[in-house]
């Protein structure tokens, strides 16, 4: 299988040309004939709290009929990062568009303090996408919460894949906690983070590949936009900047 993570610079509040900018990146991970890309934390967005209940939508949203058409040809799941609303408010979620397959969403369950006044947590029956190999998804803060990694691998996770949106100091904290989580469950972990202006702070990127280890990879620096593809058998990656 070949997975790859994307590390973006998401306009802010700007739906329409976020999506022509994931266009550029579905491409670049087709051509090297990726089976999984996701998109950090609220891509579609930017991550922006305070805007989260203005901009959000659901998973049928026609705008996004692109991400599944571009699925279908490809033959590749596209993960994009939407926030989203329900009976109970607004989720940080991630979309999952699947090869001629119905869409399906994984909504953060573990929100940090911050988010609370403009999110609610996701209610998800699993972590795990049936992928064979199976692949847990995390959505930032949740990387931190020991229960949800156990619940990944108790789950039968091998591939862990965190969608973040974290400041340099931030994804330095995130890099020791996924490093060791890939230690501790025998997982390879993946991390996509974005670069540029996120809400109130500067998002580090560094976007990275940890093996069963927890040894680096590969990795994108804190500034460009790019993409990170891991072949999970031969462990070689592929990194390219856009």
């Amino acid at each position: 299988m070949k997975i790859c993570v994307a590390q973006t610079r998401p306009v802010k509040g700007d739906i329409s040309q976020n999506i022509e900018n994931h266009k550029r990146f579905i491409d670049r991970a087709a051509a090297h004939s990726a089976d999984i890309l996701v998109f950090p934390e609220l891509s579609i967005t930017g991550y922006e709290p305070t805007l989260a209940s203005e901009l959000a939508t659901t998973p049928d949203d026609s705008r996004f009929a692109v991400f599944q058409q571009r699925s279908d040809a490809h033959n590749l799941t596209i993960g994009i990062g939407v926030p989203t609303r329900n009976e109970a408010g607004v989720c940080i979620t991630m979309v999952l568009f699947h090869p001629s397959q119905p869409w399906q969403t994984y909504s953060k369950q573990y929100l940090h303090a911050d988010e609370e006044p403009f999110f609610v947590s996701g209610q998800n029956a699993s972590v795990v996408i049936r992928n064979k190999p199976e692949v847990a998804l995390a959505i930032c803060y949740e990387l931190s919460i020991s229960e949800h990694a156990e619940t990944a691998h108790r789950n039968g996770a091998t591939i862990y894949l965190a969608s973040v949106a974290k400041t340099a100091s931030g994804v330095e904290k995130a890099a020791q906690s996924l490093a060791a989580i890939a230690q501790t469950y025998s997982m390879t972990v993946l991390m996509a983070n974005s670069v540029g202006p996120s809400d109130d702070f500067i998002s580090g990127g560094k976007t990275a590949i940890w093996n069963t280890r927890g040894d680096l990879l590969g990795q994108l620096n804190d500034t460009v936009e790019g993409i990170l593809l891991l072949d999970t058998d031969t462990q070689e990656v592929v990194v390219q900047t856009l």
